[in-house]
């Protein structure tokens, strides 16, 4: 009989998200902060008509003074000028073209709100003539993002209520009403994401994942959630997502969120992520060094369904199964040894030389499972699945796998649109050579090594899929967790792929993504 070891309890609900209040106004305040995004001197006479004369000279002054560039990602901090505690002025020269994007205007407000964090008075973001700013409080509600949960003792200064950031634009109605459409459920969700991705592997496992879903999705019409257990899975024959949770006493979980808006499709699009809680790397132990922060990697299963809570919760008129293929990964005296061989939902058999190569292998059924019950539209497996695409990419580009011409310029169309960067690399056919098995349909990895990681890995995955079902892969191992902060969120968990699903998704187009 296996003995549990004992853990440390925590509370499964995270509390509620200490998200910083984002409000419009027509008109700034003269008091508390002022952030001014300039693209040019001559914006201070149109963005910084809001000041004083006499203030407003002394801010040119001193953008003369420090010869500031107005580049984007630049910033000048002005102190002691009229009623404000703080002028912050943001370079907002676009980067390419002569206006702004969505994602400059993002981070112009991740960039705002993350700059004036500590402030003591509400502060004031002036988005007139900007473009739209809803996408700039977007940005700040993204950039404001905390971890919702914090198990230190004693809570850190910088835990207290955050000030509200106040959009100032001349139609403040229509800007609010916009960002209550789309951009809060979109932010909401990135930080539903991130949360998940942050929390130990003792807080979220498979079990808690699905109830941590269930919690969140509470309430949201038209969707419905489904979590296949391990008596279930055995009886449809889930053999691959079984053996990669054998090791540990945490069971593992096959977690589906349907959301049908209004008006929408029969055929869904599926959206599959791995979702492995934590990975010991199994039999095949990874090394002890940074092994912690492999409780990220059940980001692209997190991601998955975010980007389903975030459609949903903005009733957006799309069909989308969110897929999370649950386990951990850990390794005892039943866990799956090197060289064994299991047989897929849809009954292939697969020899597995390498347990640490476990996300494809619960991607597997995923996949099966998912293209047999659903006959959907298009298949995204989203995965932290290969240390080679990070090779390969840096941390500048998720890896894009597709053998559909069509589905995979959708991809890159959103990735654009959301500032979430993909790169195509190669499906060669070469790859199905390199997991020929001598005793299976297929193997995990390549024999021998030399071969195309991040390709082999994508390829493994396709082979669940049927030729004609419109596929990709998105390998996010090195965008996941980042070490440096970002514009629109700080060093860690990114939640990256809910921005990207979510533009893909509204503006998929089925008759194109078929196209090879």
């Amino acid at each position: 009989m296996r003995l549990a070891a004992a853990v440390l309890t925590l509370a499964l609900a995270a509390s509620a998200a200490e998200a910083r209040p984002i409000r419009f106004a027509a008109q700034a305040p003269q008091d508390g902060g002022l952030v001014l995004p300039l693209a040019s001197e001559g914006d201070l006479a149109t963005r910084g008509a809001v000041l004083d004369p006499a203030v407003r000279a002394a801010v040119a002054r001193a953008l003369a003074s420090a010869k500031f560039e107005y580049k984007a990602g630049s910033s000048l901090s002005l102190r002691g000028l009229g009623g404000y505690d703080e002028i912050l002025v943001l370079g907002a020269k676009p980067a390419e073209g002569n206006a702004l994007t969505a994602v400059d205007l993002q981070n112009l407000g991740g960039q705002a709100a993350r700059a004036t964090a500590k402030a003591e008075r509400p502060t004031a973001f002036v988005a007139a003539g900007l473009g739209d700013p809803a996408q700039a409080a977007v940005g700040a509600a993204l950039g404001a993002y905390r971890f919702s949960a914090d198990y230190r003792t004693k809570k850190p200064a910088d835990r207290a209520e955050p000030q509200p950031l106040v959009v100032i634009t001349p139609d403040a109605a229509a800007a609010q009403a916009a960002f209550e459409r789309q951009g809060r459920a979109l932010a909401e969700a990135v930080a539903f994401t991130r949360d998940l991705i942050t929390e130990p592997a003792n807080v979220i496992y498979p079990e808690s994942f699905v109830e941590r879903t269930r919690a969140a999705f509470k309430g949201v019409p038209g969707v419905t959630i489904e979590a296949l257990d391990v008596p279930v899975m055995q009886k449809m024959g889930m053999n691959a997502i079984l053996s990669v949770g054998m090791g540990s006493p945490r069971p593992p979980r096959l977690l589906l969120v349907t959301y049908k808006g209004p008006g929408a499709p029969e055929r869904p699009v599926a959206l599959t992520g791995k979702g492995i809680t934590f990975d010991s790397g199994g039999t095949s132990l990874k090394p002890g060094s940074g092994m912690w922060k492999m409780k990220n990697d059940m980001s692209g299963a997190a991601a998955a369904i975010g980007a389903v809570l975030s459609l949903a919760k903005s009733g957006a008129p799309v069909h989308v199964v969110g897929v999370a293929a649950l386990a951990e990964n850990m390794p005892d005296g039943g866990a799956a040894r090197p060289g064994d061989v299991i047989r897929a939902y849809n009954g292939k058999s697969i020899e597995r030389l390498n347990t640490d190569a476990e996300g494809r292998i619960v991607l597997s059924d995923a996949t099966a499972y998912v293209d047999s019950r659903f006959k959907p539209a298009a298949i995204v497996n989203l995965a932290t699945l290969t240390g080679a695409v990070g090779t390969a990419l840096g941390d500048d580009y998720a890896g894009l796998f597709s053998r559909h011409d069509g589905l995979a310029q959708q991809i890159e169309a959103a990735s654009k649109a959301t500032g979430e960067p993909v790169w195509r690399l190669p499906l060669h056919p070469s790859y199905a050579k390199d997991l020929e098995s001598p005793i299976a349909d297929i193997r995990d990895i390549a024999e021998g090594g030399g071969a195309a990681g991040a390709g082999i890995g994508a390829h493994f995955i396709g082979f669940f899929a049927e030729p004609e079902t419109p596929w990709a892969h998105l390998d996010i191992a090195s965008v996941a967790w980042i070490d440096r902060d970002q514009p629109t969120a700080p060093k860690g968990a990114q939640g990256y792929g809910v921005r990207l699903l979510d533009t893909f998704v509204r503006n998929f187009d089925g008759g194109q993504a078929a196209r090879k």
